[in-house]
């Protein structure tokens, strides 16, 4: 099947998915359906664009199908800023803030850690992005020592905040940061569709980007920032996601088997919007289930991970 025909059944697809979203189970006046659902459909689009253009940036530049953002320490900076907040003011004052304070403070700290990291070894004169990435594994295992000592210190009572921040929150989004978020996105995802076609050089390897005019270095550093900016806006606006850009990514790598990143950019922002609002319908509008889609999307990303392991597919 050509891309064309792929991307127009992906959209057909997404486009029933909102409209379950929007439609189904409806008990209220539609003028207050349409901003209260359109709000949440928003919401979920968002965090699904980001989280799969976040992906498939991250998987070119590491040469590694794999490995998602979250294996350095974005998801866990997330939790160990909450488990801080917590500790330090109590879990009552926490919940009581303004969730633009935790989304603020949240997406920056991860930023700045992140543009950190990424030009401390970036600019070095043998810039290795497979040290890069160990490293950014260790600081992801530290922050989880982090939090599990802080969460040994804090009050039992107020261990259920830290739990709600361990997980992605798809059913209780907080509409009101689309003022932030969306702009955002939007600006990010546009960078990397500009980068497509640099992308699709860098993927042939450090050495044939170089000999086609491409400096690999600095489309690196690019797409890292991308990534670091997006990572952070939808881990701070719905929680971690650790597993859900790799199932998705993975979904429309087998749906579209294209090394074309304007293909894949699409496809699996397309998917991801799929996986999301499609579940989120089926969850509740269709099974009156109280699950976590997080739950799911865990459970079959983790699986994806282990076939793609197995199977050697990490190239």
């Amino acid at each position: 099947m050509s891309p064309a025909r792929v991307l127009g059944l992906l959209s057909l697809v997404a486009l029933v998915s909102a409209a379950g979203y929007m439609g189904l189970a409806a008990r209220a006046p539609w003028s207050f359906l349409l901003p209260f659902r359109g709000e949440k459909l928003l919401a979920l689009i968002v965090v699904a664009v980001a989280v799969s253009t976040a992906t498939v940036l991250f998987q070119t530049i590491t040469f590694n199908r794999i490995l998602t953002p979250s294996v350095m320490g974005f998801d866990a900076l997330y939790v160990l800023i909450v488990t801080v907040a917590v500790y330090l003011f109590g879990g009552a004052t926490v919940v009581g803030w303004p969730g633009i304070t935790i989304f603020l403070i949240s997406a920056l700290a991860m930023i700045s850690a992140s543009l950190l990291l990424f030009g401390t070894l970036l600019v070095q004169v043998r810039a290795d992005i497979v040290r890069m990435i160990l490293t950014g594994i260790i600081f992801g295992l530290l922050f989880r020592s982090l939090t599990g000592f802080l969460a040994r210190l804090i009050d039992p009572n107020e261990f259920a905040v830290l739990q709600v921040a361990s997980y992605a929150r798809f059913n209780t989004i907080e509409t009101e940061l689309l003022g932030i978020a969306a702009p955002v996105t939007l600006v990010a995802v546009a960078l990397a569709w500009r980068m497509r076609r640099a992308l699709d050089v860098v993927a042939l390897g450090h050495d044939l980007a170089m000999d086609l005019g491409e400096e690999p270095r600095l489309r690196q550093f690019q797409a890292l920032t991308i990534v670091a900016v997006l990572v952070a806006v939808s881990t701070a606006f719905v929680g971690p996601v650790a597993f859900l850009g790799l199932l998705v990514v993975s979904l429309a790598r087998w749906a579209l088997p294209s090394p074309c990143h304007a293909h894949l950019l699409t496809a699996s922002a397309l998917v991801s919007v799929i996986v999301l609002v499609g579940g989120q319908t089926v969850l509740e509008r269709v099974m009156k289930s109280s699950t976590p889609l997080s739950v799911i999307v865990e459970l079959l990303g983790g699986l994806v991970f282990l076939s793609l392991v197995l199977r050697g597919k990490a190239k």
